[in-house]
């Protein structure tokens, strides 16, 4: 296998020390069912696959970028009756992320990015809490949120077109997206690791129950969905439509943007963050 220097896992410790290591970026998944035909660990291939290839954008690109191993579990509650589902507490990411932090102080690496897969896990309160005791400038992407989409000419559609076509945010990439183990996802999965994908006659319609309660219902109130009880197969959103040119297409946007990111936040002194410091 190619050496990949920006993969802290595949290194030795023969030259780590020269480097001037300026962010690490932490990848954090989850062990949890999707529908019928991905795998438990999902979010984390995808959390794993899209730090890599990013992290080998930006480190082309002169960024000293360091991927740190993922982490495989997350905040799982509304899932931990499933079996063998796995549910990390939040208090537990906290003390996790608090010594990664920590670690990387002394080794003094100033800037930390959370690269986050999965929809549970809320890390937001935590970088606040962190933001009290650490000079590091720690930052959160959720993968998932960021905003993607492609330019086609009229009538192509995204399984016909060009893996190196541009992407920009006109127009979306997926029909019905979905939020777990949709469109989206599994058209991911089968640019990633199609070996790992059951056949899409096999996954579930991804159907989901609305709440009863109306704020709850239209999403200005929120409250942790039970998934045995909001869905039928796990998923919500139907993975019908899900093909790998669309997983790639999605892929090459998302790891472009993210790698344009890594490298300006690299670049960037922590003490002069806002304009006109």
């Amino acid at each position: 296998m190619p050496e990949r220097p920006w993969m802290v896992a595949e290194r030795t410790w023969a030259g780590m020390q020269d480097i001037d290591w300026q962010l690490a970026v932490l990848p954090w998944g989850a062990t949890e069912p999707h529908n019928l035909h991905l795998p438990y660990g999902t979010d984390t291939v995808e959390s794993q696959g899209i730090a890599a290839e990013a992290g080998r954008l930006a480190w082309e690109r002169g960024a000293r970028v360091a991927v740190l191993p993922t982490v495989p579990f997350g905040a799982n509650a509304g899932q931990v009756m499933l079996p063998l589902t796995v549910d990390m507490r939040p208090s537990t990411q906290l003390a996790l992320l608090r010594d990664v932090v920590r670690s990387l102080e002394r080794q003094a690496i100033p800037r930390l990015v959370v690269l986050n897969g999965h929809g549970g896990n809320d890390f937001r309160g935590m970088l606040r809490e962190l933001q009290g005791e650490s000079p590091a400038l720690i930052c959160l992407v959720d993968w998932f949120r960021m905003p993607v989409a492609e330019d086609r000419p009229a009538g192509r559609s995204a399984d016909s077109a060009s893996a190196g076509d541009a992407a920009s945010p006109h127009e979306p990439l997926f029909d019905d997206p979905g939020d777990h183990a949709g469109e989206l996802e599994t058209s991911l999965m089968l640019h990633l690791a199609p070996d790992q994908v059951a056949p899409l006659e096999e996954a579930g319609p991804g159907r989901t129950r609305p709440f009863t309660v109306a704020g709850l219902r239209e999403g200005w109130a929120w409250t942790p969905r039970d998934w045995a009880r909001a869905t039928e197969d796990t998923g919500s959103g139907n993975p019908r439509a899900a093909s790998a040119a669309k997983g790639a297409r999605y892929f090459q946007a998302v790891t472009k943007r993210l790698a344009d990111f890594l490298v300006e936040l690299a670049a960037t002194d922590p003490a002069r963050l806002y304009e006109g410091e």
